[in-house]
């Protein structure tokens, strides 16, 4: 009988998978005691469905115990060249270059299931498809497929592909043959540790996500802490930092499925024109993307902590427009990048006449916290 693995590998490839391994999935691991020791430090932040899903976490089994193989895929969605220059313009916002094309969990999803589906029918066995929708770790289970390691930032790295890789698992009571495990290849490299605007290594292979940027502009639903503000510059949806700098990459790919390429209105899109989307034209402009997930609000709260940190007076007008917005999130960010852009006298005038008539107490913290810019810029 044919290898099963040499016939789902070419189906995989027909289907636009970059890569394709197996993995053990009934095998031991370590993986659900490092994820332990992540959230008993707190170190997930506000991500409470990884605390209350922690034991379904800890182990492929403990999910569904009757997974006994891993099969990983990977597909490139890898930039065209470094993203990281286009910060250079402060008055446009950045978005991670996972984020500019469709939701990717829409494109690979479909596909998965349907080579799940020709696996299960060719060995009589069950089947089931995750893409980072379900209490797995699937970057553990690549390692241990060999599509490449969790390197000093946490992420999966390839020597094929860098950083820039989608993963979908297949899991499936059948028992197939493993791939040889990845080993680590960072050696001493602190490039994407140095990287980081914020310290959110505390350790190589640590992550506080409490002090990310992709956590703080994604996951974390309230203002954010001030001491990470200045730090985003331009970052309005997640953060490429320790990815792009990666030596690795020099061996990437740009991606070649069309869906998850980069569209133009999400390349250095305009601060001003973000800042005044409503909850419509949000929907309308994200449509198909991941960013549509976190909501208008959360969205146009990012866009406004770029706004102050953009330098641009020309953008006073846009964040000014918000002190209105019916959001307390949006009206408080708001005051923020105000405090950053406006002259001193501007800002306390604008301050006496706002201060009395806000109802809001996070907005109203706001007004007390940062009364001037010299202020910010200090703690910024």
């Amino acid at each position: 009988m044919s290898d099963p693995r040499d016939i789902l590998r070419t189906k995989a490839a027909e289907l636009g998978f970059d890569v394709c391994r197996f993995a053990s999935a009934s095998a031991p691991w370590s993986a659900g005691e490092r994820l332990a020791h992540f959230v008993e430090a707190g170190r997930h932040g506000e991500m409470g469905w990884m605390e209350t899903t922690l034991e379904r976490r800890a182990h492929p089994t403990a999910m569904w115990d009757g997974a006994r193989t891993a099969i990983v895929l990977g597909m490139t969605y890898g930039p065209t060249g470094d993203p990281l220059p286009e910060m250079a313009d402060a008055s446009a916002g950045y978005i991670s270059v996972y984020a500019r094309g469709d939701d990717y969990h829409e494109v690979i999803k479909g596909r998965l299931k349907t080579l799940a589906g020709q696996l299960a029918s060719r060995l009589d066995a069950e089947v089931k498809v995750f893409v980072d929708t379900a209490p797995l770790m699937e970057k553990p289970l690549a390692q241990r497929a060999g599509l490449g390691w969790q390197g000093k930032h946490t992420n999966l790295l390839s020597r094929e592909h860098g950083n820039w890789l989608f993963l979908g698992v297949i899991l499936t009571a059948a028992e197939i043959e493993a791939d040889t495990e990845e080993t680590e290849h960072c050696g001493s490299c602190t490039a994407c540790l140095d990287a980081c605007p914020t310290n959110a290594f505390p350790a190589p292979f640590q992550l506080d996500a409490r002090r990310c940027l992709s956590y703080l502009t994604i996951e974390h639903a309230g203002p954010w802490p001030v001491e990470f503000r200045a730090a985003a510059g331009s970052r309005i949806y997640g953060c490429d930092d320790c990815l792009a700098v990666c030596p690795w990459n020099k061996f990437a790919e740009a991606a070649q499925e069309a869906r998850l390429t980069a569209r133009a209105a999400l390349v250095s899109p305009r601060l001003a024109d973000l800042a005044a989307l409503d909850d419509t034209a949000f929907r309308a402009l994200f449509s198909k993307s991941p960013i549509k997930r976190i909501g208008r609000d959360r969205f146009v709260r990012n866009v406004l902590y770029a706004i102050g940190n953009s330098g641009d007076d020309a953008l006073i007008e846009s964040a000014e427009a918000l002190l209105d917005d019916r959001s307390p999130l949006v009206r408080g960010a708001a005051v923020w990048a105000l405090s950053r852009l406006m002259d001193e006298p501007a800002f306390a005038g604008l301050r006496e006449a706002r201060l009395t008539g806000e109802r809001d107490s996070d907005v109203r913290a706001e007004w007390s916290l940062l009364p001037l810019r010299e202020k910010v810029a200090a703690e910024g």
